[in-house]
């Protein structure tokens, strides 16, 4: 397979089924992610062309029960896990 082959993947992507970034269909088949090139799975949302991630807090929950985040910033790497 080519990189002419893969799919390209979307600049930001969110794990929240609430956020018009989200996109179940890409998510089923396993997106990676390097953040400052260190391996990174707990990842709820990206932004490549920005430069950050935002990832759980804890057990931190804000008042509707989602997991509270902290957006970091730096060189964000994406990739598929599963390439069919």
């Amino acid at each position: 397979m080519t990189e002419t082959d893969t799919p390209a993947l979307p600049d930001r992507l969110a794990a929240d089924p609430t956020s018009p970034f989200h996109d179940a269909e890409l998510l089923a088949r396993g997106i990676g992610v390097r953040f400052k090139g260190v391996e990174k799975t707990n990842v709820e949302e990206y932004c490549v062309s920005e430069g950050w991630i935002r990832v759980p807090a804890g057990n931190a929950k804000d008042r509707r029960g989602n997991p509270m985040t902290l957006k970091l910033k730096g060189p964000v790497e994406v990739y598929l896990r599963d390439p069919e």
